[in-house]
């Protein structure tokens, strides 16, 4: 009996599996596939990429002596329905920045997900016998931020008449001039979606 019941239950998943739709891999330079009322990957990387255009095109990051500026990477808040993580926007961003040569990006201070601890860490090897003392960071190496970069996404839902729903994602960065606390450039992208309203997006 206990047989019968064992070849069941293997005859039913491999029914099931045999069934069920296959696994594809997504080719990121032409993926055709529909939108999703979400954000994507696709959304994530067109928002960095305008952001950054309109940060080099700005001229916020044009130094006179022709040395590229060192970025601190503030808090970029998550104001919508989802769980997302800011930092796939934030990684594109600093990706951009740092193939652009205007800028560089510091891990030393900044928002905790973009802080390296272990330039903190390894310094703390200066009075440590166990390390020959010339190959440790010394103190006063650090090189602190010119500007920082902070910035916000925004998501509204509108219900639409004909029964359907506008979501719109609101993407705003500002880039601060930290000896002044001035902003040298802001600029938001917008990215609307409409979709059924019983769409999910969150």
């Amino acid at each position: 009996m206990k047989k019968i019941i064992s070849s069941s239950i293997i005859i039913a998943t491999l029914l099931i599996t045999g069934c069920a739709d296959k696994t594809e891999r997504i080719d990121l330079n032409h993926d055709t596939a529909g939108q999703v009322m979400g954000l994507d990957y696709r959304d994530f990387n067109e928002a960095a990429g305008k952001m950054v255009q309109s940060m080099l095109a700005s001229g916020a990051l044009d130094k006179k002596d022709g040395d590229r500026f060192v970025i601190a990477i503030s808090d970029i808040k998550n104001d919508t329905m989802q769980h997302i993580d800011t930092d796939q926007l934030v990684k594109k961003i600093r990706v951009d920045l740092l193939r652009s040569k205007r800028a560089v990006i510091t891990t030393a201070v900044g928002s905790d997900a973009n802080v390296d601890k272990m330039n903190k860490e390894v310094r703390k090897l200066n009075d440590d016998a166990d390390f020959n003392q010339r190959t440790t960071q010394k103190k006063g190496q650090l090189i602190a931020p010119d500007l920082s970069l902070s910035g916000k996404i925004i998501q509204k839902n509108i219900s639409m008449d004909d029964g359907k729903q506008q979501v719109e994602y609101y993407f705003q960065m500002s880039l601060t001039e930290l000896s002044s606390g001035l902003a040298w450039w802001e600029d938001e992208t917008i990215i609307g979606k409409r979709g059924s309203g019983k769409s999910v997006a969150w």
